[in-house]
């Protein structure tokens, strides 16, 4: 499954409230455009002084804010000038909660109630959001509207899975393989990884479709950068059918250095701890140490094409350990039960370690597969060598 699938978090579920809570705003005459916005909210139900932040969204990047405050009678402004349209999210207490708006040049009125929650975390919730002043705003609710149909979709196929899917669980955690096997060959699980697959494809379409409309203006590539957590080789097509002006647009770059990130051969490593499918933590350093080579290696579960790349880093390090090769797989999944899951299918027999999202970062890591082939001294000396390159580039280095 491609990146599509643990984005669906992202592009339909977490988005839901956006749908849900804005009103429609009816079509006001044409004014002349401003040269900057005014973001004025009035929220009730939290206390002033509760922190109020806006933070650039969909960019596949941790933000810093453009801009902070605090709730005084309910109310905040936030002021600035945009060259186009931007995704930002207004981001509440402690990260606590948050209301995605898309920003223009314009005055933008955000309302909304907000709830503190009683349990543990404080999370904040919202309804009755109206977001008014924005026509890109509008059109972006417009435009995903079809994930409340998608929303509805996920919710129908996942009744009454519950308790097979908490089996499942037990029997990983327990390494129990005859329970597991009984549970993925009950009919009911059957369907359940069918309407799954059926699920997943149809987002997939949706979103490609909803891309490919927008083609020839920046809403392609932001709406490219909102239906994948991450790239791989399979989105570069997507990103070439688009216009000058969309691969030039602010999204249009991000995709650009995602899809194509700057090379690192030449550049030293730094030193990492990451655990493992145990929770065991693991030093970098001392996983390399006394080896010639070793390939870092980015992947995720729901990856096709890193896991079409499995059996030959397994052709590669049965041939090369022995003679000083090494493999250290990180992945960058978040959901970690689908990754104790294809750690069990795939069987690496090399350390293999669940990322913090920080070491990804470290190493620059935009799109999936990445792999970066390290030297004795912890310099990267070759990026995404893969199949019959990797093969030839070790052959060449273990001669000499």
């Amino acid at each position: 499954m491609n990146t599509i699938k643990y984005k669906i978090l992202g592009f339909c579920i977490c988005l839901l409230s956006i749908s849900n809570n804005t009103v429609a705003q009816k079509k006001k005459a044409v004014t002349p455009a401003s040269t900057s916005y005014a973001i004025e909210g009035n929220i009730t139900g939290l206390a002033d002084g509760t922190a109020v932040k806006l933070i650039p969204g969909a960019t596949h990047s941790s933000e810093t804010p453009v801009a902070e405050t605090t709730l005084k009678d309910g109310k905040f402004t936030f002021t600035g000038k945009l060259n186009e349209p931007r995704f930002f999210y207004v981001v509440f207490g402690k990260n606590k909660g948050n209301i995605a708006v898309m920003v223009e040049n314009s005055k933008i009125q955000i309302v909304a109630t907000g709830k503190v929650s009683d349990q543990e975390g404080e999370w904040i919730s919202f309804k009755d959001v109206v977001i008014k002043g924005s026509k890109s705003h509008d059109y972006y609710v417009k435009e995903t509207a079809f994930k409340e149909e998608l929303n509805s979709d996920y919710e129908a196929y996942h009744v009454g899975i519950n308790e097979l899917s908490n089996l499942a669980g037990k029997a990983k955690k327990e390494n129990n393989k005859k329970l597991l096997d009984s549970v993925y060959n009950t009919p009911q699980w059957k369907k359940f990884e069918a309407d799954e697959k059926a699920f997943f494809t149809k987002v997939e379409l949706l979103s490609k479709n909803l891309i490919e409309k927008h083609k020839t203006n920046w809403w392609g590539p932001f709406f490219m950068m909102t239906s994948y957590s991450y790239f791989t080789p399979e989105q570069k097509p997507i990103y070439e059918q688009f216009s000058e002006a969309a691969k030039k647009s602010y999204y249009g770059q991000i995709v650009d250095k995602d899809l194509n990130p700057k090379s690192l051969v030449g550049t030293s490593i730094a030193n990492f701890n990451l655990k493992d499918k145990d929770g065991k933590a693991y030093n970098a350093k001392d996983i390399v140490a006394g080896k010639k080579y070793i390939l870092v290696d980015f992947w995720a579960s729901w990856c096709g094409p890193c896991r079409k790349e499995i059996p030959n880093l397994k052709t590669a390090y049965a041939e090369y350990a022995p003679k000083g090769f090494e493999i250290l797989s990180v992945s960058i999944d978040k959901d970690e039960k689908a990754w104790q899951k294809a750690l069990g299918q795939e069987n690496m027999q090399w350390h293999n370690l669940l990322d913090d999202d920080k070491v990804s970062k470290s190493f620059n890591v935009k799109a999936i597969p990445a792999t970066y082939l390290v030297d004795g001294k912890g310099v990267i000396i070759g990026e995404n060598l893969r199949g019959a390159e990797l093969e030839a580039k070790l052959k060449e280095l273990m001669k000499s």
